[in-house]
């Protein structure tokens, strides 16, 4: 038996008993339902608990059942998922939802293999369902699980290495209590979330673990788990223009695919331009340009790229029909996404 399987093996009661006392009181922990699971697990990738509770309520209110997903207009789907990101997270569950409703009769599958066939779905929410929701042996194995078991057993392999998951995930299959599959996915997340803190120093004294652990016992935390550096950021320029016509203001949907793809903005130009460039631009368009004047600038950081933003107001004195023009007051129903929302105190001016 390898040491990490070893080590593995020990924990399971004492991380369980931890778990029953420690657990936070989370609206989808409430019941198993397979459907809360998979909502509750696509919007906590790369997004904090506190901020996802609200958002989950509310999608679940909105949208009960996996049918009401498969059915749901995407302006509604879209604007429930608005300041979560990675809008294409949404659109994939709603076509696997889809597929549930053609293939399964709008019952979730309850094999790990067919939970994982289902567009955007991988290893890690195909694990978390089938544990939680159907008591399977299927490790769930994120950035949390990854940090603890790395501590815990000393490993030196770079935490983003495929075959690091991959064994980690074989080791805890091979440990994983009957009956208790569901909690013990979720207390490895939760004593990640909790105690063995990401990029700080662990709350070693409050582990339930902290007997068995090799980073502790060597006086490593800070050193586990080993990362190898992140590539930079690209960084691209933009040029947002707030295009204004009486009281209201020109937006438009983005192409499809990419970044953003088929949501909504301030009409954008790559680059950065000058007001020259943007009353040429406008008037061919079609638009009578009054005046152009800078307005603010700023950035926003997505996971890779980096945007900075010049925002320019440019008034008209009339619309065109290749923008939605709109009021503040109408511009709430559709979804605008975070990287565009920060010109909107803006609006205020012509308020």
């Amino acid at each position: 038996m390898n040491r990490q399987k070893e080590t593995l093996q020990k924990i399971v009661d004492p991380l369980l008993a931890w778990y029953e006392r420690n657990a936070r009181d989370l609206p989808w922990r409430r019941d198993k339902d397979p459907y809360h699971v998979w909502v509750s697990e696509i919007m906590l990738q790369q997004t904090r608990v506190e901020t996802v509770v609200p958002y989950y309520e509310r999608f679940i209110k909105e949208l009960p059942t996996i049918r009401s997903l498969a059915g749901a207009p995407e302006e509604k789907l879209l604007k429930l998922w608005e300041g979560l990101g990675y809008y294409a997270r949404v659109r994939n569950m709603q076509k696997a939802a889809v597929q549930i409703c053609e293939r399964y009769n709008g019952v979730f599958p309850e094999k790990f293999e067919a939970i994982r066939s289902l567009p955007g779905i991988g290893d890690y929410t195909a694990g978390a369902i089938a544990s939680i929701a159907f008591e399977q042996p299927a490790p769930a194995v994120d950035g949390n699980v990854l940090r603890v078991v790395a501590r815990l057993t000393g490993s030196q392999t770079d935490i983003k290495s495929t075959a690091l998951k991959a064994q980690m995930a074989a080791d805890l299959a091979a440990v994983y209590p009957a009956g208790r599959c569901g909690d013990f996915t979720q207390s490895l997340m939760e004593l990640g979330a909790l105690v063995c803190l990401p990029n700080q120093m662990p709350k070693c004294a409050f582990c339930p673990l902290q007997d068995y652990c090799f980073a502790k016992r060597h006086h490593m935390q800070l050193q586990l788990p080993v990362k190898a550096e992140k590539e930079a950021r690209k960084k691209e320029t933009k040029t947002v223009l707030l295009i204004v016509c009486g009281e209201k203001f020109a937006i438009r949907k983005r192409k499809e695919g990419g970044l953003l793809g088929g949501l909504w903005e301030f009409p954008t130009m790559e680059g950065i331009s000058g007001e020259r460039e943007i009353t040429a631009w406008l008037t061919e368009k079609g638009l009578d340009v009054k005046s152009v004047a800078k307005a603010a600038e700023k950035k926003h950081i997505f996971t890779h790229i980096e945007w900075d933003m010049h925002c320019f107001l440019a008034v008209c004195g009339n619309t065109n029909g290749e923008f939605v023009w709109a009021t503040p007051d109408e511009l709430k129903a559709y979804s605008l996404p975070t990287a565009f929302k920060k010109f909107l105190p803006l609006l205020s001016i012509f308020g």
